[in-house]
């Protein structure tokens, strides 16, 4: 019995480290680390995940974790697989601002809906963009992808080997900065199409200073969005697609840094 339970404690401490670093990017993943999504499930869905890919990872240190170091250990794990959940995430927050963009440029922003998934407040179209994403998420196998990279993040950053210099987290910081662009490139053509409109609307009301241009130019502007909405959903399966090679080409400049064994 003494030595089961011995020879259980090392398959114990064989499968802590990936899967503190499965459950800390399923955390912050995008669809998998929503409110919807229970905390035991994702627990669960880490400790399979950490369980199928072991035998293909690198031997973990022989180290206690319940030691000093088996904390710091955790605590690398838990930071690693943050910082890819997180920049998975980043193609969700670039729909979601497109998403905001859109509603304030076609007056929807006013009309806010009780989104469940966020347990905040949202517009339309930021709703509508939502749910395109989690489709087009399953259906460009974007969970096999945040898998694989996890995978392959223990032969780049090995358990108690993983270290990041200033350069790569800097470069990681400002690829922050493409959210904002692909945002805006999205809904450039509603911006101008509304500033169309209200450019219109202001030249009808100087000419006709008796209609009711309120009214009327706010449904023309909604009625004119919805119509570029409805032209620009066809366009985002190539974009959500781009975005994820964006994303794990950012990973993989971040793996090439100098520092990174």
């Amino acid at each position: 019995m003494e030595a089961l339970l011995h020879q259980l404690q090392d398959v114990y401490t064989v499968l802590l480290w990936p899967f503190f670093r499965f459950a800390a990017a399923l955390a912050v993943a995008p669809v998998l680390g929503e409110a919807l999504v229970p905390v035991r499930a994702r627990m669960l869905l880490a400790l399979v995940l950490a369980v199928a890919v072991q035998p293909a990872l690198p031997p973990p240190p022989q180290v206690d974790p319940v030691s000093l170091h088996g904390v710091v250990l955790v605590f690398e794990q838990v930071l690693v697989g943050g910082m890819i959940g997180l920049a998975f995430h980043l193609v969700l927050a670039a729909l979601t601002l497109f998403g905001v963009l859109a509603s304030s440029q076609m007056g929807l922003a006013m009309a806010m809906l009780n989104d469940p998934v966020s347990g905040t407040p949202s517009d339309a179209v930021s709703v509508l963009v939502y749910v395109v994403f989690v489709l087009l998420f399953f259906a460009f196998d974007g969970h096999l992808l945040v898998t694989h990279v996890l995978a392959r993040s223990f032969h780049v950053w090995p358990v108690g080997a993983a270290s990041l210099d200033d350069g790569a987290l800097l470069r990681l910081a400002l690829g922050v900065g493409w959210i904002f662009a692909a945002a805006l490139m999205l809904a450039l053509p509603l911006v101008f199409a509304a500033m169309a409109v209200q450019f219109g609307s202001g030249l009808l009301n100087r000419v006709a200073p008796t209609l009711n241009l309120f009214a009327l130019g706010f449904s023309v502007t909604i009625a004119f969005g919805l119509l570029l909405v409805m032209l620009l959903v066809p366009s985002l399966p190539g974009h959500v697609q781009r975005m994820l090679a964006h994303v794990v080409g950012m990973l993989d400049g971040l793996a090439a840094a100098p520092g990174v064994p």
